[in-house]
């Protein structure tokens, strides 16, 4: 991957990252649409795939809950809280992006840093949520229920743990000044963890709620 070019330009000289650089990780969508941008493109197909991913549990959810077995699971009240830290973070990550786009280089690092915990904090809070099931004796096998939250559940985490690795790399690149002010150079990792976010809600009306 060739390195991105280093963007000190103020305003009003027109910095920019090249169109090339903008489809890294981290980059925009370099205007050129979505098949004319490989790496927005290839965002959405992921996401797409995993969107089907989840249908399929989805369905097989909705017909072993017929079974005579199924015993509901009442849901660890962490659950709540883990809910209201991943909405917080997309909170952060959006005004992050505010903040790039107005020049404004340090307060998007504080606030793009604010995400990073919170999703930390979210995937601790999920190990705590599955420590307490635990504690109560709701183990994978115990009912089809458990076995559904442990599975749905620790998918979401897996996912947002690549979530953090990739927030990482942006993180890394922003220290750099490889992402350029003024770009929304944000978009396609705030596009995946805004996905994680609407999938988490998603999971948690399907389980306790529907």
């Amino acid at each position: 991957m060739p390195s991105a070019e280093l963007v000190t330009d103020a305003p009003s000289r027109g910095g920019r990252l090249p169109p090339a650089e903008a489809g890294y990780p981290g980059g925009g969508d370099g205007g050129g649409g979505l098949i004319g941008d490989p790496a927005r493109f290839g965002l959405w197909l992921f996401l797409a795939t995993l969107s089907m991913l989840f249908v399929g549990l989805t369905s097989a959810y909705l017909v072993r809950r017929e079974s005579g077995d199924w015993l509901p699971l009442r849901p660890p009240g962490v659950l709540w809280v883990n809910t209201a830290i991943l909405l917080a973070s997309s909170v952060t990550l959006e005004a992050a992006r505010r903040r790039l786009a107005a020049w404004d280089l340090s307060g998007t690092r504080r606030f793009l840093g604010g995400t990073g915990l919170l999703g930390a904090g979210f995937v601790a809070g999920q190990a705590l949520a599955w420590r307490e099931l635990v504690d109560r004796g709701f183990y994978l096998a115990s009912n089809p229920h458990n076995s559904f939250f442990y599975v749905l559940t620790g998918l979401h985490v897996l996912h947002l743990v690549s979530g953090l690795i990739w927030y990482c790399a942006v993180h890394y690149r922003l220290r750099r000044l490889a992402i350029a002010p003024g770009d929304d150079g944000l978009r396609l990792f705030a596009t995946y963890w805004h996905f994680l976010g609407g999938l988490w809600l998603y999971l948690l009306l399907l389980l306790f709620v529907i």
